[in-house]
């Protein structure tokens, strides 16, 4: 979010600028070379307290930052409250922090509170204008300079709070589309495999029985999937079980070649990322056809990535009309998984040079391009 990343930059910088002003204050000769060791302590301060910030506030996270906070602010305690209790601290608090906390919670503003010996600046957290939380500073001297770098510092974590939210929020997103993906396993295919399969059961028991066994195969994998990514490996083994119930319905009418350098076999690519285009290329491909179809599918190394490419030689179709396909709506019921669901899932994963790119006209067939990242190992 990029709101939350510029409030998070100013506010550092004001928090830089207040802690060099408070040092100037201390000294009466600063060296340049004291600076820049306070710049790099304030900016590693923040960086330490942030990883945890982005993980949402909870008591996990409110106790590894805490102490990162401490040490940014140099006063004398500091806590962090949820809306309803405090979630850590460092150094000795007052026991009336909730108290001050439901104060500024109540108020959604800044509050001072004078106190013998340690007085406390309380300023409410806040994310996409929900107050969450509360960060609580402790000091004997409540300055009107403290009160500023203690709001700053505030907007700073509700950023991260932000951040993390945003996260969570992309996460959620991610999950709910594969949920949806799952469910949409093209009818038509279902409908046309068991019809296929029944057409055997009469005439080639031991044919219906295999066929039978590849569709349930098939099934387990795209519906029972437990992550988001899988191997090339795997989502090719998945083709093939599809390919074996298309060919026993097409026959000799349907060809398919299949080319993929070993290398790339380990990359991890998104669930059901391979299986959609190639059932697109079959659909579009036999259509309107009398002859055979073909359908190919190459995979090769280009270094840091695997470069993946799904052709036909059917009829084609206008670009235009490929553009529309792309910009549909792929949730949209009874479109089943599409080439537009590949695409979102893609760009959403990648970012949005990682779209498919579709190459076809009238008469020329259509090629389908999409590029996987090598370095996705953590999402496995």
């Amino acid at each position: 979010m990029l709101t939350a990343g510029c409030v998070a930059l100013s506010c550092l910088t004001f928090v830089l600028g207040y802690t060099l002003g408070r040092v100037a204050r201390r000294r009466t000769r600063i060296e340049t070379r004291w600076n820049d060791q306070a710049t790099f302590a304030t900016l590693h301060l923040a960086a330490m307290a942030a990883p945890a910030l982005r993980t949402g506030l909870t008591r996990d996270s409110a106790r590894k930052a805490v102490r990162h906070l401490h040490a940014l602010l140099g006063t004398h305690a500091v806590a962090i409250t949820s809306t309803d209790v405090a979630l850590a601290w460092d150094g000795p608090c007052a026991e009336e922090v909730l108290g001050y906390a439901r104060a500024t919670l109540a108020s959604g503003r800044a509050q001072v509170f004078a106190g013998e010996p340690y007085g406390a600046v309380v300023v409410p957290l806040a994310v996409d204008g929900t107050i969450v939380g509360a960060l609580a500073v402790f000091d004997e001297e409540l300055s009107a300079g403290l009160v500023r770098t203690v709001t700053e510092v505030g907007r700073w974590v509700s950023g991260q709070l932000e951040l993390a939210e945003l996260d969570s929020s992309r996460r959620r997103a991610l999950e709910a589309e594969m949920r949806a993906l799952r469910a949409q396993i093209s009818p038509h295919f279902v409908y046309n495999a068991l019809t296929t399969i029944a057409s055997f059961v009469r005439t080639d028991p031991n044919r219906a029985r295999e066929l039978l066994l590849d569709f349930a195969d098939f099934a387990r994998y795209a519906l029972s999937k437990t992550h988001d990514f899988t191997t090339l490996a795997d989502e090719l083994s998945c083709v093939d079980r599809y390919l074996l119930l298309e060919r026993a319905r097409f026959g000799d009418k349907l060809r398919f070649s299949l080319q993929v350098a070993p290398e790339v076999l380990p990359v991890p690519v998104p669930f059901l990322c391979l299986q959609p285009l190639v059932e697109n290329a079959i659909k579009h491909g036999m259509r309107d056809r009398g002859g055979i179809g073909e359908v190919r599918v190459v995979a090769r190394d280009a270094g840091p990535e695997a470069h993946i490419t799904v052709e036909d030689d059917g009829t084609g179709m206008d670009p235009e009309r490929a553009r529309r396909v792309l910009d549909d709506d792929p949730t949209r019921e009874g479109s089943g998984i599409g080439l537009a669901n590949v695409d979102l899932r893609m760009r959403q994963i990648y970012g949005d040079g990682y779209g498919l790119v579709v190459e076809t006209a009238l008469g020329a067939g259509t090629r389908v391009r999409l590029r996987v990242p090598k370095a996705q190992l953590g999402h496995m």
